[in-house]
C-alpha cells in the first residue's frame, strides 16, 4: 500500500473487528510478553507472572515456533480476537491490540510504525534477553520463577 499525505495506515484507519486477518497479525509487535507462563489463585483470581516462557518460543527471535498449531500443543494458548482483547488484563500495557481496543496510538518502536522488527527488542520491549523456556521444568521449578514485582 502506497501512502499518502492524506491515508492514513491501517491500524489508524480501521477498527480491530473490520482489519483483514494478515492486517491482524501485522498488528503482533513480536515481543513475546503473552508467551510468558502466568499462574492465577483460583481462590481470588490473582495472577502472577513468571520470567518463564512457552515451551515453543524461540527466545531471540521471540516468534512461536508452532504458530498454526500452538492450540493443539498447548491448550491454554488463545487465538486473539476483538473481542476477547477486551476481556484478557494480563495483555501487557504495551501490546498494540490492547493499546488499539482502548483508542490509544502503537509505540514509536512497534515494528509498524518504526519500520524495523528489531526495534521491539531494542526498546527493551520484548521478553528477549529476560526470560527462560519452560522445556524441562518441573512444576516446583516454575513457581520458583514468580516475579515478586509483577
Amino acid at each position: 500500500m502506497i501512502l499518502t499525505p492524506n491515508t492514513k495506515p491501517f491500524w489508524q484507519g480501521k477498527k480491530l473487528v473490520e482489519m483483514t486477518p494478515e492486517e491482524w497479525e501485522a498488528l503482533c509487535d513480536g515481543c513475546a510478553q503473552c508467551c510468558i507462563v502466568k499462574f492465577e489463585d483460583v481462590d481470588s483470581k490473582e495472577l502472577f507472572f513468571t520470567d518463564v516462557v512457552c515451551q515453543f518460543l524461540d527466545i531471540n527471535a521471540c516468534r512461536c515456533t508452532s504458530y498454526t498449531q500452538r492450540t493443539q500443543l498447548v491448550p491454554t494458548c488463545l487465538v486473539l480476537t476483538p473481542a476477547l482483547i477486551k476481556q484478557l488484563p494480563w495483555m501487557p500495557a504495551t501490546c498494540a491490540y490492547r493499546l488499539l481496543a482502548e483508542g490509544k496510538p502503537l509505540p514509536w518502536w512497534h515494528p509498524l510504525v518504526s519500520g524495523d522488527p528489531q526495534t521491539v527488542h531494542q526498546s527493551g520491549a520484548s521478553v528477549r534477553g529476560k526470560v527462560v523456556s519452560e522445556k524441562g521444568l518441573s512444576d516446583a521449578e516454575l513457581e520458583q520463577h514468580i516475579k515478586e514485582d509483577e
